[in-house]
């Protein structure tokens, strides 16, 4: 008998004749926006699979990020907890001198929440919760990881096996297939008892990239296309194989993004991008699919969010919610199931920074601090480099990147102020601010706004390092060495 086969058995008496809790896939693809598949209405990628699991499953349209930022983010969906409860209001980044920090050990995620059920749990892809020793995602849970520690464009870009670099520099068009592949053989290895796969995608994050099978060099304009069409075959790679291994009725899987899109991206007439607070940072897509489970074909226009997916998993798989904090997701399973529920929540908040800055509530959206303004229209972009672009030596990646000019969302609209109110029905690319039109509104949103944010501590802001980027030597779990060229 192999190793195989002793850990299926040993699955099997684990579970006996008990009912055997649901495997669980999430799949976050990185910077990918709002408008960016062809079922929220794009017409310049092809999405078939994602498409499929829509069709087959339930697609949400009100699904938010609590901050449009990738570690923040993160934090949450692991967490279901808003991100200035862990501290996690800022990306580790080893080039710019920020890395000792990351979700704190006393935070429970969402895999040391499944281990106690028996769950085989993998993170394969992005983690950005911390990149030295004590925040790895061996520690955190998970049994294995194959991936870049932070984002694809911070340096050093280095492939890490659990606690140890296996590649550096790194071929970035290879990472959406390999950690495709690395999902499906886990997903084959552990067919026999439940399993976790959390995989975050590098992509569409800058620097795009895409395998040999969809890159289009004589299209040179579109390469995130090419990107977004290699996620989509990915999510194809991983529904095929569930059902190939009759897997299917017994797996939950999510799909959605970690906050808006970059430059190439699209809102779908979303106001901003990533990195604000308007809606074009903060709604993203979201598909759920678990035949027999979910009802197949709907579409959910009630108000959730990635802090809903921790008590979601918890509640199909069984574990418990942890009891000894504030969970600020809420279980959105009746979301999944029924058209007649309606959201669990009075409100759902946002950050900005360190600070909490947006409320929504039903159809109205109020921005309690300032929204950041958009860059203006007409700027010169000719002469704008990109200081974490590929460099063809420690950032491997195609040099056609997509630029300022092809910003992702709608740059209209009254202008920034604090406590701009909108009514996401009729005006949902945030154009009219109707504040003064209606202050009850206003006030009773605001009253939700100041006693969730009387609840978030008040930090000085981490210092920034001297000097800017830094161009840190890869090759080893390490980010103080600094390259010392030889003299001539």
């Amino acid at each position: 008998m192999n190793r195989r086969q002793f850990a299926g058995l040993a699955a099997g008496c684990a579970f006996g004749a008990a009912k055997r809790p649901p495997n669980i896939v999430l799949i976050l693809a990185d910077d990918l926006g709002y408008g960016d598949l062809s079922c929220y209405g794009n017409t310049r990628h092809r999405t078939p699979n994602l498409d499929r699991m829509a069709q087959e499953g339930v697609r949400f349209t009100e699904f938010y990020t609590p901050m449009p930022f990738c570690a923040p983010t993160r934090a949450a969906l692991l967490t279901g907890r808003y991100p200035f409860r862990s501290n996690m209001t800022r990306n580790p980044a080893p080039d710019a001198g920020m890395s000792g920090f990351g979700l704190p050990d006393t935070e429970v995620t969402l895999a040391q929440a499944l281990k106690p059920l028996g769950y085989a749990t993998t993170c394969i892809g992005k983690w950005h919760l911390g990149h030295t020793a004590p925040y790895l995602p061996i520690r955190r849970g998970f049994d294995s990881y194959l991936g870049i520690l932070y984002s694809n464009d911070m340096r050093p870009v280095q492939l890490v096996e659990n606690d140890r670099v296996i590649e550096y520099p790194v071929a970035q068009a290879t990472l959406t297939r390999r950690y495709t592949e690395r999902a499906v053989r886990f997903i084959e290895d552990n067919r026999s008892r439940p399993f976790f796969l959390y995989l975050p995608h590098a992509m569409p994050h800058k620097p795009l990239a895409a395998s040999e099978d969809f890159y289009t060099p004589d299209t040179p304009d579109d390469l995130y296309s090419d990107v977004v069409r290699e996620l989509d075959w990915s999510v194809g790679s991983i529904l095929k194989r569930l059902q190939d291994l009759g897997l299917d009725d017994d797996t939950l899987v999510v799909f959605t993004s970690d906050n808006g899109p970059w430059y190439g991206g699209s809102t779908a007439g979303l106001r901003g991008m990533k990195a604000r607070s308007w809606d074009g940072g903060i709604r993203v897509p979201m598909i759920a699919r678990w035949p027999g489970k979910i009802a197949a074909g709907r579409v959910n226009k009630e108000v959730c969010g990635i802090i809903d997916l921790f008590p979601t998993v918890c509640d199909a798989s069984g574990a418990p919610v942890p009891s000894d904090r504030v969970i600020d997701g809420k279980n959105i399973l009746p979301l999944m199931r029924s058209a007649d529920a309606r959201s669990p929540h009075e409100a759902l908040f946002a950050m900005s920074g360190g600070n909490l800055a947006v409320v929504r509530s039903g159809k109205w959206k109020l921005h309690c601090r300032a929204p950041q303004a958009e860059p203006r229209a007409d700027r010169d972009v000719s002469k704008w480099v990109d200081p974490r672009g590929p460099d063809g030596v420690t950032l491997l990646a195609p040099y056609e990147q997509a630029r300022p000019d092809q910003y992702p969302g709608v740059q209209s609209g009254d202008p920034p102020k604090p406590f701009m109110l909108f009514d996401l029905e009729s005006d949902p690319s945030e154009q009219h601010d109707v504040a003064a039109q209606n202050p009850q509104v206003v006030a009773r949103m605001k009253a939700l706004f100041e006693k969730l944010d009387a609840q978030v501590p008040r930090l000085a802001p981490p210092p920034k390092p001297a000097g800017g980027l830094r161009r840190v030597k890869g090759g080893e779990l390490r980010y103080d060495r600094i390259p010392n060229p030889p003299s001539p």
